[in-house]
């Protein structure tokens, strides 16, 4: 089977459609080969289970840990510890969808192909800015030169910690929290500050507010028809009726959300709106928003089931128990449940959310000239090392294990990972060339 048509099988296995125009999830796609990576981790697998990325046993051979399974440079970010119950803003992986038992090399390398990605992605964006004459047209733009560094940074900063941890100098209890004035991130961690509960921007950029008006009462989410969609008043009841017991509050409204992310775009999602009976803006900062997600196996599951016993677990639980293994202060509303036949994750949405986009670490003069391309793989690179070690909280070995053997093969991956991030713009062109297909 040549490449186009293998592409068109296995995305079909996975979003139960070949490639189509009228698929919310396949036009983001289409966006781009960044868009295209992140709608399509299976892809990533599938290759690794052909032998078509090699990956050298030394590094299989490594402990297994809990992984994100979708690692790139999008899913990591500012979140309120403890959903929306804590006030420590940490830099964290944010995304768990694809989480589970596996190989930690697996997100190391997906996360190097990333960078490689986000790079022309900020080219992409520049040209826009540049087309629509846009003011952000003549900023300057990280070069496809600086990509390699930035993965040995990121690849130095994870060694780095498991190193650390050796010496005892960090623990599974310590966190990114602060960065400095010069740092790529600054500015948005500050905007992360700003939208906890006691923050300035609380009422107007929290992730409550931007979902329900904070200024009128009774509090209901938002009138956009093209995120929210109402409900029925049976279907209202029933999330209610089956639902309530997972929050610490009561229901005050429920929609269902549409056309969110990119990989599980496809997947239905709903809000719920919860707090105090009689809110007031005395008590809004009680308030706070739950997700109902539908869960579907995580992408390396469907090319390596057999890694360990616990990915056994239903697609839901299987998320909750990484992300719990993985974060310092896991949420206190995560949960899963079975509703109509599929696997549903609860989880409350961080008040504190600040998403991390190409665009932030790779336009502009701090990007592109002192070294915040680094910056952020660096970060990216410590905020991952702190989850994986996470996995075993009894022993150091797979810190040990690390330190020892990933240092040999730093060379090889960097070069596998720009030959693949080659693979993937390729694969993007043939997968706009399916959705044409459809109406020839």
């Amino acid at each position: 089977m040549d490449r186009k048509n293998w592409l068109k099988s296995q995305i079909h296995c996975v979003d139960g459609t070949s490639p189509s125009p009228d698929f919310a999830k396949h036009l983001k796609m289409a966006t781009s080969p960044f868009y295209f990576y992140r709608g399509s981790a299976m892809l990533f697998y599938a290759d690794i289970y052909s032998g078509n990325i090699d990956i050298p046993q030394s590094l299989i051979r490594l402990p297994l840990t809990t992984i994100m399974g979708d690692c790139h440079v999008s899913n990591f970010g500012f979140l309120s510890e403890e959903g929306a119950h804590g006030e420590t803003l940490i830099f964290a992986p944010n995304d768990f969808d694809d989480a589970c038992i596996g190989h930690a090399i697996w997100d190391l390398l997906r996360y190097l192909v990333s960078l490689s990605l986000a790079q022309t992605e900020g080219l992409r964006i520049k040209q826009h800015y540049i087309d629509e004459k846009l003011p952000d047209r003549d900023k300057e733009t990280v070069k496809s030169s600086h990509v390699e560094g930035a993965m040995r940074d990121f690849l130095a900063a994870y060694l780095e910690y498991c190193q650390s941890s050796l010496a005892g100098h960090i623990t599974s209890q310590s966190a990114l929290v602060a960065f400095s004035e010069k740092h790529i991130l600054y500015k948005r961690w500050q905007k992360g500050l700003q939208r906890l509960s006691d923050g300035v921007a609380f009422l107007t950029k929290s992730t409550l507010a931007k979902e329900v008006d904070c200024h009128i009462f009774p509090l209901q989410f938002r009138q956009d028809a093209s995120r929210f969609k109402r409900l029925e008043p049976n279907l209202f009841e029933t999330l209610t009726q089956t639902f309530a017991p997972y929050v610490s509050d009561n229901i005050l409204d429920i929609i269902e959300r549409l056309d969110a992310g990119t990989g599980s775009n496809n997947m239905a999602r709903y809000y719920l709106l919860v707090g105090p009976s009689n809110v007031t803006k005395k008590t809004l900062s009680l308030c706070y928003i739950v997700e109902l997600k539908q869960q579907r196996e995580a992408a390396p599951l469907r090319f390596f089931p057999s890694l360990s016993k616990t990915n056994l677990l239903n697609p839901a639980h299987l998320t909750v128990h990484c992300q719990r293994r993985m974060q310092r202060r896991p949420d206190l509303i995560l949960d899963d449940a079975k509703w109509l036949e599929h696997h549903y994750l609860i989880r409350s949405r961080h008040h504190a959310r600040v998403g991390i986009d190409p665009e932030d670490f790779t336009l502009g003069k701090k990007a592109a000239i002192k070294d915040g391309f680094s910056q952020y793989a660096k970060a990216c690179g410590h905020a991952l090392a702190l989850a994986h070690m996470r996995g075993d909280r009894r022993s150091l070995a797979f810190q040990q294990q690390i330190a020892e053997v990933l240092p040999q093969y730093i060379n090889e991956l960097i070069e596998q990972a720009l030959k693949y991030a080659n693979t993937v713009k390729n694969d993007h062109l043939l997968f706009v060339e399916l959705l044409g297909d459809i109406h020839d």
